[in-house]
């Protein structure tokens, strides 16, 4: 009965957050034991509680015996505007901490969104057919992740959203920065705490500092700035493509990487990332992936293997999302993506969800290797 109590104060709380925006996060108290961000629970035989979308974003579930801790106070939800650097949040999918490093305005290409007829365009040779909606001005943050929470979310989210090629001295070089992420603006759930370090990340105290007389009380320290305007061209976000098939939602994100030179020709690498969402009820599975890519120099390549990065994730209203980096390259400066996941439902029978196509474009000027710091 106490436990059905802590519930309806909660559900209480969340359903008047919109009033007072003072209710406390609740976050759980480190452990060395595993939790998972969307554990499903059961259903409260007294009260009838499962527990609403916005309880399971707020909470996560853990072994018998841990128990909850504050970890700041909740702030109003951006309706307009975009957050600043050192805005402290909760992903609304995912869960974890974070803070906001700096902003990207990217282009939303939505195929959620019937464009007019007068605003289409023809689409790449064997694409599905549809036609590509005009971009639409969308705010994206670069964010740091709370490294205590990275291990939980290990199997939901890839942390390694960013990644650079090396200097020209190893053409095989790749080097990833762990615990760096873009999340979109409704993705943020904003939150205010008095710590003076609330994020646990190796680059928190090298990109910012605290001042309490700003709001938020974290500013951006010369490293950052500088850090950003030199590998500008290497974390930049431009556009942004989804696309729903039965209540499963895509979205990818695209990134140029560079040019190496190998065996006198040249070869281009792009970075995609790529979430799955399921926005229904029905507990689905990822089976196969099949992609198809176009090169400019007139090559068409089909890939077709089971799951994504060696996974076949689950979907569930408990856990509706999956995201996850991959990386192509081309021996052209330009080209399209686009294909299906396989997905299976529980009594066996499959659908084929769209992968929208995007484009991959490389930057037109020489760009200088990345700079910054080692890890």
């Amino acid at each position: 009965m106490a436990a059905c109590a802590l519930r309806r104060a909660l559900l209480s709380s969340v359903s008047t957050y919109s009033r007072k925006h003072t209710h406390r996060i609740l976050s759980f108290a480190e452990a060395s034991s595993r939790f998972d961000v969307y554990k499903p629970q059961q259903t409260c035989h007294v009260c009838g509680l499962f527990g609403s979308g916005q309880q399971r974003r707020f909470m996560s579930s853990r072994p018998e015996g841990k128990i909850l801790e504050t970890v700041g106070v909740f702030e109003a939800v951006k309706q307009h505007g975009k957050y600043e650097t050192g805005q402290l949040f909760l992903h609304s999918v995912f869960g974890y901490r974070g803070i906001v490093l700096f902003p990207w305005h990217a282009r939303l290409y939505d195929r959620d969104v019937t464009p007019p007829m007068s605003d289409s365009k023809p689409e790449p040779p064997g694409t599905h057919g549809s036609k590509e909606v005009k971009g639409k001005t969308h705010t994206y943050y670069q964010v740091l992740i709370d490294t205590r929470d990275c291990p939980h979310i290990s199997q939901r989210s890839q942390t390694e959203a960013v990644t650079f090629l090396a200097n020209h001295d190893d053409s095989r070089a790749l080097y990833a920065i762990p615990g760096l992420d873009y999340v979109s603006h409704e993705d943020i759930l904003p939150y205010y705490s008095t710590e003076q370090i609330p994020i646990q990340h190796e680059l928190f105290e090298r990109f910012l500092m605290y001042n309490p007389t700003k709001s938020p009380p974290f500013t951006a320290r010369d490293t950052l700035k500088a850090w950003q305007e030199k590998n500008h061209p290497w974390l930049e976000l431009s556009d942004v493509h989804r696309e729903t098939t039965e209540n499963i939602r895509v979205t990818v994100i695209p990134f140029y990487m560079g040019m190496r030179e190998a065996q006198n020709s040249h070869v281009y690498w792009w970075r995609y990332c790529i979430r799955l969402e399921n926005l229904g009820n029905e507990v689905v599975q990822l089976r196969e992936r099949h992609w198809r890519i176009f090169s400019l120099s007139g090559t068409l390549e089909t890939v077709r293997g089971r799951g994504v990065v060696g996974r076949e994730p689950v979907l569930s209203k408990e856990q509706p999302a999956f995201q996850y980096s991959s990386h192509v390259s081309l021996q052209a400066p330009s080209g399209h993506m686009w294909g299906t996941f396989r997905i299976e439902r529980t009594d066996g029978s499959h659908f084929d969800v769209r992968i929208p196509p995007f484009s991959l474009e490389s930057n037109k000027d020489d760009k200088a290797p990345p700079a910054g710091y080692t890890f």
